[in-house]
């Protein structure tokens, strides 16, 4: 079934579609459909897209099909052919065409070693059964929803039912098992028989977590990892020959971070109580120096999971219960110790895990870094659109501008040390970021329904930093500044990081550069010789640049 991508508000072929889908459904065809909606190039699921689920609803609602039965389906790569491009367009390259030319020579991707593909299906569910459960815990609610909110509800409900099912029946691939440990380590490399090992810990706390690994008939681990190094070549991991133990390392930690993604949905709670404890490790010292009180661990993470809200999908029994089972399970397995007494309830590493050099807290810490990263990162260049102190008014500017150059701070400040992950600076990650801010109301968004129309931006007032009256430079004080502060209270330590001049003065300097760059373009943009500015949302219809007069040349 093709289908436009969008139907631009274009209420007959809506029609058309609904009354195919319809057709299709009474006649017993199947309905393939691809819930995020398009590829993941970050290797994670993507939030749940509601456009053909909701014509599967309606189909049902409106009684002109009895029923459809659900089945969501977990496909699963061993090697992902197209992860290179995906890098390239998280970095900010424009995706590339498909031709005649590209398809005639996919052909030579049948002679690359790719390794297995796993298909899992999960247990069909009826559609009408789910609404009506849906009804019934509606109706059980203490204030009537109305019924458009009653839609909305069931359309996002079912879409994260479908992710979570399909997320139930993943299996973990070698492949990411390998890309998780090799990324998850302290230190340049890791040994055979390390790699080995840590692979087969984190098999077994996949399984412990309700996941599943991906069968290879009984065959060792030593030979299953074999493998899979074989599948993911030396273009992602490296090896250091005639040494006493064969010693690999990432060799493209962008890429290999596609293949961790792929097993962080089994560990984003214990990953979360793991930077909310980091606030209380980093400071060093003794144990009792480094314990965290319950009510502040629970305010941490209550934090994050309210700043990953878009970015991960979280276990449904709310934070009370399920961080209570989050530290059962730490605490079960020797990561934590929970201190009940007089003074209140505190959590710090056991003497067993310090023993181990925290190697699986810092496995933890790990897989959640890079994402605290980027959300520090797009924190602070929203400092980037505060006006510089020469423009007057509400200035808007393009948000796609300021997402690109929100990128180009990041790469800058990889570069020169103040970001620890490359794959931090990625598009999708700050995408979800600005989509986050724009839900707090700390940025104001405009789109206008003219395609060619640029979507626009600016800060809310609320959250405008300052500048020094003196220099012009924007102040590192306020709202804004205080909410990147608190994120990156859980950012990995990093010998610049532990100077706060270095980001005050560096950082700030570079924001206030690009800043003052992109106002500048945006003046162009919208001069009145090519632009008609409404001045109450910020939103330009574009005009024509006046002819220039033809002059004769003087002396």
């Amino acid at each position: 079934m093709w289908i436009r991508r969008s139907f631009g508000g274009d209420a007959l072929y809506a029609t058309l579609v609904q009354s195919y889908i319809d057709t299709m459904l009474r006649e017993g065809f199947n309905i393939e459909c691809f819930v995020e909606g398009g590829r993941s190039r970050t290797g994670k699921l993507l939030p749940p897209k509601f456009g053909i689920l909701s014509f599967l609803v309606d189909s049902v609602l409106s009684g002109r099909v009895d029923d459809a039965i659900v089945c969501p389906v977990s496909t699963q790569y061993d090697k992902v052919i197209e992860v290179d491009s995906y890098i390239s367009e998280l970095l900010g390259q424009p995706k590339k065409k498909e031709s005649l030319q590209e398809f005639l020579s996919a052909s030579s991707i049948l002679s690359l070693k790719l390794g297995r593909v796993d298909v899992r299906f999960h247990e069909p569910w009826s559609l009408k059964g789910f609404i009506q459960q849906q009804k019934d815990r509606v109706s059980k609610l203490p204030a009537q929803m109305s019924e458009q909110d009653q839609r909305v509800r069931l359309l996002r409900t079912m879409g994260y039912k479908v992710l979570s099912d399909i997320n139930a029946v993943s299996v973990a691939m070698p492949t990411a098992l390998i890309g998780t440990v090799l990324l998850t380590l302290r230190g340049r490399g890791v040994g055979q028989s390390e790699l080995v090992r840590r692979v087969e810990w984190l098999s077994e706390r996949v399984k412990r977590q309700g996941g599943r690994v991906a069968h290879f008939a009984g065959l060792p681990t030593e030979v299953v990892v074999a493998r899979g190094l074989e599948v993911l070549g030396s273009k992602l991991v490296g090896v250091v020959d005639d040494l006493p133990e064969e010693t690999y390392y990432a060799v493209d930690r962008f890429q290999l971070s596609f293949y961790r993604n792929m097993t962080i949905h089994l560990f984003i709670s214990e990953a979360l109580v793991s930077a909310a404890m980091y606030t209380k490790v980093k400071l060093g010292g003794g144990p009792e120096y480094q314990r965290i009180s319950y009510e502040d661990l629970t305010a941490e993470v209550l934090f994050l999971s309210k700043l990953f809200r878009g970015e991960f999908i979280f276990p449904t029994e709310g934070l009370a219960v399920n961080l209570e089972k989050t530290l059962k399970g730490l605490e079960a397995d020797d990561v934590i110790k929970v201190t009940r007494g007089e003074e209140g309830v505190f959590i710090e590493l056991s003497d067993s895990e310090r023993n181990r050099g925290r190697e699986n807290y810092d496995f933890y810490c790990f897989l959640i870094w890079p994402f605290i990263e980027s959300a520090w990162l797009g924190a602070i260049s929203l400092m980037m659109i505060t006006p510089p102190p020469d423009i007057a008014g509400d200035k808007w500017l393009d948000a796609k501008a300021v997402q690109t150059q929100a990128q180009v701070l990041g790469k800058t400040l990889y570069h020169q040390g103040d970001l620890e992950y490359f794959e931090s600076v990625n598009t999708e990650t700050l995408k979800n970021g600005f989509e986050r801010f724009q839900e707090e109301g700390i940025i104001i968004v405009t789109k206008s329904k003219d395609k060619n129309i640029p979507a626009t931006v600016r800060l809310s007032s609320d959250w405008m930093p300052g500048r020094d009256p003196k220099t012009g430079r924007v102040i590192a004080e306020g709202r804004l500044w205080d909410f990147a502060e608190a994120v990156s209270q859980s950012r990995r330590e990093g010998k610049n990081r532990r100077d706060g001049t270095t980001v005050t003065d560096r950082v700030m300097s570079l924001v206030d550069r690009i800043g003052r760059s992109l106002y500048e373009e945006a003046a162009i943009a919208t001069s009145p010789e090519t632009h008609q500015i409404d001045e109450r949302t910020g939103s330009a219809k574009k005009g024509r640049r006046p002819k220039a007069e033809k002059t004769r040349p003087r002396l």
